[in-house]
């Protein structure tokens, strides 16, 4: 038996639908809160690694992913300049078992249609256009004022809300996201026949610059410059500064700028690392996911944290019988650690290509993350 029996989820993210897929399948009564309209994703398109991909297998979701993404086993290094030499191409290890690739990358919001309707066939009651405004708690349960004026009681409350959560500030904790010094452009284009897994390359005018394929016939890119303000560009001045940026990369760089436009889903974000160091919950509501910890996507593992830490949360409620100090321990000890090692990896990577480190142990850094997500959470 469960230790509850109805649960609210705020925040219809990956780490949010995560727990509720889990928590229906065992018959907890779940309802998600979702401030859009609709479930969608900002843009283009995402790199799911391989312990993503075993989540997502436990939820009864792959196979529809792998029809629905471009998979692949090896990152490729180029050079910077006209010529985009390639340098390697690296076998990259499948994080998630032998059975799943490696990598996946795919088209964003098709991610959060596929975790979306998987919870609904499940019985997830999804309330769309609505958020928290207030909660209070005793020992037995949560009271939440939804945004609506209405008022419902539930067992547990999980705030996986995103990096300006609202559920994080209502128990009161101080942390916010902080900017680590770098931005990213990223828009959705057809995939050159020659891309055929995520390249990346070092140096030029942006720290980085990088692809994605995300189905047979279309892609991501992305270029990681200096943060600075890029709000209220029109589509085609964002498309500009893309093509712009680009001009210093060759290879399917080349197809990349000449296939540019409105229709790309061009978009800009800031590189964003935080961590709740202490417990994630305060009683009985719980942070999850992009609520409780982000990081730069240098090492691509924002997805898949947010997906183990709703696996984490929902199996041990599934498991135990009491929501007590003991649950909240265990909990907190598979996920704080875990989660700290690939907040600090990701963040350092980004300042050692900001200080242009060429001697920096990236190779060590990043065997160190691969071995730690290979084990199960």
């Amino acid at each position: 038996m469960a230790a509850v029996d109805k649960v609210v989820i705020v925040g219809g993210g990956v780490a949010g639908m995560t727990s509720a897929i889990l928590l229906a399948e065992a018959g907890v009564a779940v309802d998600v809160l979702e401030l859009k309209d609709d479930i969608s994703a900002l843009g283009s398109g995402i790199t799911v690694q391989g312990n993503a991909l075993r989540v997502f297998e436990r939820l009864g979701i792959w196979e529809t992913i792998q029809k629905t993404s471009y998979s692949f086993d090896s990152v490729g290094l180029r050079a910077p300049g006209p010529e985009a030499q390639i340098i390697a191409e690296i076998p990259d290890q499948r994080t998630g078992g032998p059975h799943l690739p490696a990598t996946a990358g795919m088209y964003r919001p098709d991610l959060a249609r596929i975790l979306s309707e998987r919870a609904t066939d499940l019985g997830v009651k999804i309330i769309y256009g609505t958020s928290v405004t207030a909660l209070t708690q005793d020992d037995s349960g949560v009271d939440v004022v939804l945004s609506d004026g209405t008022s419902k009681r539930y067992d547990l409350v999980i705030g996986s809300d995103g990096l300006h959560s609202k559920v994080r500030e209502l128990i009161g904790i101080d942390v916010t996201p902080r900017r680590t010094g770098m931005g990213i452009w990223r828009a959705f284009v057809p995939r050159p026949k020659s891309v055929t897994h995520t390249e990346l390359i070092y140096g030029g005018p942006c720290f980085i610059a990088g692809y994605c394929p995300t189905s047979e016939d279309m892609m991501y890119a992305y270029l990681v410059e200096p943060s600075q303000e890029r709000t209220g560009l029109s589509d085609a001045e964002s498309v500009e500064i893309v093509k712009g940026l680009a001009m210093g990369y060759g290879g399917p760089w080349n197809e990349i700028r000449e296939s540019l436009s409105a229709e790309s889903r061009t978009n800009y974000t800031w590189f964003t690392e935080h961590l709740v160091p202490d417990s994630w919950n305060r009683g009985r509501v719980v942070l999850i996911g992009d609520a409780a910890h982000s990081c730069p996507p240098t090492i691509a593992q924002g997805a898949a944290m947010a997906a183990e830490d709703g696996l984490v949360l929902a199996e041990l409620l599934v498991s135990r019988n009491a929501v007590d100090q003991d649950f909240w321990d265990e909990f907190n000890n598979r996920r704080i650690p875990r989660a700290s090692q690939v907040v600090a990896a990701s963040v350092q990577l980004g300042d050692w290509l900001m200080e242009g480190r060429r001697d920096a142990p990236i190779p060590q850094l990043m065997g160190t993350i691969t071995a730690l997500v290979s084990v199960e959470p």
